[in-house]
């Protein structure tokens, strides 16, 4: 299709996109995935590859997730029917999947980087003539600061590079956006940049005050575009543009590509285009499961507590009874849970859009004015904030609050949202206290503890319902004190984490034989004493926690043995090996890694056995 398309007239292409849209929706509603935000870039996929070749120009998808039409169009189109299934398709771009994916991605506000990098690389090599990169980013992923690390080094290098700022959010008033438009296309037209460098030579020629009066020109047509910041970055600005005219997107391409600089191309498009009871809408058709293409309704309803609506409530009872309780969110705030709060205190509780970074620091600061906060972000997405929880919380040992949804296996999402990796990046970190429940009422405990603790700490728990288990009641936390959840004469020791706790139990039920499990609670600090009593009674522990195996819970148990000189106790982790998880349904992804409770009872019993 990639080929075929370049042959397409208007009509051609604009069936192309109703085509693509009619796929989408059909896939996505069965499978579930991204929609809004892809529905709304499918002209603009198209019109990138109408005028560029995504074989030798790098396509730089921020996030990615809005790339579908790009997939549909680079041969895709029947394997398409696997998006996010185990051993399917991707729901984000992945070259390993296809070349014609440039490069991988999950999270945002990293294609600039990437794109400044590319077009370095394209000018050693003395490509430029031949190949430009070409980066889609949303308006979303403007808010993040690496974005202008990145347009910072771009405006003073003046690489070729084509940036498509994706605004789906912004409304643009019919006058000035018709206006706009008309001088954006003249801006960008090959007479004007001509007329431009012609104009500044010929100004330098008559000093100071032809050149004042000629820049004050500019600067006044500029003022009635929003692009004056790009502009004053050093980078050219086109635009708002309509991102669903076809016709007035490729020419405008066209013109981009022939500028040969930087060029930064604002289009309008609408979430949910072509959808019309997803159109207009934002976090709840932003991504999707399953659904009724008639209806919108949701075709799974989940009879379990979420692990977020119990943190939800938990955190709401907390700080209905304490003013000081604040907390803040990086443009996740349903995903998160906090929405609610925000709603019920929009003085407290905030969204500060995609900047973990500054989510982090700004919670620091309010922790140091008195006030206790309570940082929530998924797992994975806490990885770019790590330098801020060293440098700006732990090492002042501030009271900040980490609550880390998503804490395990994601699922569809894959490799880049797997929350693996949150106990061995926080472990190492002085003065950080590690905790996890396993149920409502232990994660109803465990934001209790945290509310009054007066030193870091992380909270994490899994997407969708706990690992469920008919577990004995936990008692209230106590920093550093685990739970003996079953005690019997064995020579076998479960040891559970979190979620872990509830996998155990599962597990625990399908054995033949007697055994002890222990919620362990917190990982940092350990129950040493706890665990030096059980050191006496069980000479073979398994360790269950949905993390990382390097690094992580095993590894702290194993340190305090090897500090104990303890050498007769046999250690087995069913942690996550050191590799990155594949996307698919939880319960397959886990069966792949042989971590479901018959798969674990099996394990044990051999080792027992043997």
């Amino acid at each position: 299709m990639k080929k075929e398309l370049k042959s397409y007239n208007i009509e051609q292409l604009n069936k192309l996109c109703k085509d693509i849209r009619g796929r989408i929706l059909e896939v996505v509603s069965k499978n579930g995935g991204h929609l809004g935000s892809t529905l709304g870039a499918t002209e603009l996929i198209v019109a990138m590859h109408k005028v560029f070749d995504s074989s030798k120009d790098p396509f730089i998808f921020d996030v990615s997730h809005q790339a579908y039409a790009h997939k549909l169009i680079t041969g895709r189109w029947d394997e398409f029917e696997t998006l996010r299934e185990f051993g399917g398709l991707s729901g984000y771009t992945k070259p390993s999947e296809s070349p014609d994916d440039y490069f991988i991605a999950g999270h945002s506000s990293t294609s600039i980087s990437l794109g400044v990098g590319a077009a370095k690389a394209i000018a050693l090599n003395n490509q430029q003539d031949s190949r430009v990169p070409v980066v889609m980013i949303g308006d979303g992923s403007m808010t993040a600061g690496m974005v202008y690390e990145a347009l910072n080094e771009l405006g003073d290098r003046k690489y070729p590079m084509i940036i498509i700022l994706n605004d789906n959010e912004m409304s643009i008033a019919a006058p000035i956006g018709a206006l706009s438009r008309m001088l954006s296309s003249a801006m960008a037209s090959p007479f004007y940049q001509k007329f431009k460098k012609r104009t500044e030579s010929f100004v330098d020629n008559f000093g100071e005050g032809a050149r004042y009066i000629a820049k004050r020109l500019e600067e006044s047509l500029k003022l009635i575009t929003p692009g004056i910041l790009f502009e004053e970055m050093g980078i050219d600005y086109i635009g708002p543009v309509d991102g669903h005219d076809l016709k007035s997107l490729i020419e405008i391409l066209e013109l981009a590509k022939g500028m040969k600089k930087p060029v930064i191309i604002h289009v309008q498009t609408l979430k949910g285009k072509g959808y019309e009871i997803a159109e207009g809408k934002h976090e709840k058709w932003h991504g999707v499961g399953p659904f009724d293409l008639a209806s919108g309704d949701s075709a799974k309803k989940s009879p379990a507590k979420a692990a977020t609506q119990i943190y939800t409530e938990a955190l709401l009872h907390v700080a209905d009874r304490n003013e000081k309780i604040v907390g803040v969110t990086a443009a996740m705030p349903s995903g998160t849970g906090l929405s609610k709060l925000m709603e019920k205190y929009p003085n407290r509780f905030w969204d500060v859009a995609i900047a973990e970074q500054h989510a982090v620091t700004s919670m620091a600061a309010m922790a140091k004015e008195g006030f206790k906060p309570f940082c929530t972000i998924y797992s994975t997405f806490l990885q770019r904030g790590y330098d801020q929880v060293i440098h700006d919380v732990c090492l002042m040992d501030l009271p900040v609050v980490f609550a880390l949804d998503r804490a395990g296996i994601v699922g569809e999402d894959g490799e880049t949202h797997q929350g693996a990796f949150d106990v061995s990046f926080l472990r190492a970190i002085p003065n950080m206290t590690l905790l996890a429940p396993h149920d409502e009422k232990s994660f109803h405990q465990a934001v209790g503890f945290a509310s009054t603790y007066m030193h870091p700490c992380t909270i994490r728990y899994p997407r969708g319902a706990f690992f469920e288990s008919e577990l004995p009641e936990s008692i209230p936390f106590e920093v550093g004190k685990s739970q003996l959840m079953v005690s019997h004469v064995s020579d076998v020791l479960l040891i559970g984490y979190g979620n872990g706790v509830g996998r155990a139990y599962a597990t625990m039920q399908l054995l033949d034989f007697k055994v002890s499990l222990l919620d362990l609670r917190f990982v940092k600090p350990l129950d040493e004493e706890m665990l030096l009593s059980l050191t006496c009674k069980h000479k073979k522990w398994f360790v269950f926690s949905d993390s990382a195996k390097m690094g992580g819970v095993g590894s702290a148990i194993l340190e305090f043995l090897s500090a104990q000189k303890i050498q007769d106790v046999e250690l087995i982790s069913f942690e996550y090996e050191d590799s990155f998880i594949k996307h698919g349904n939880t319960v397959l992804v886990e069966e792949s890694l042989a971590l479901r409770p018959q798969q674990l009872a099996e394990k044990i019993r051999n080792i027992v056995k043997s």
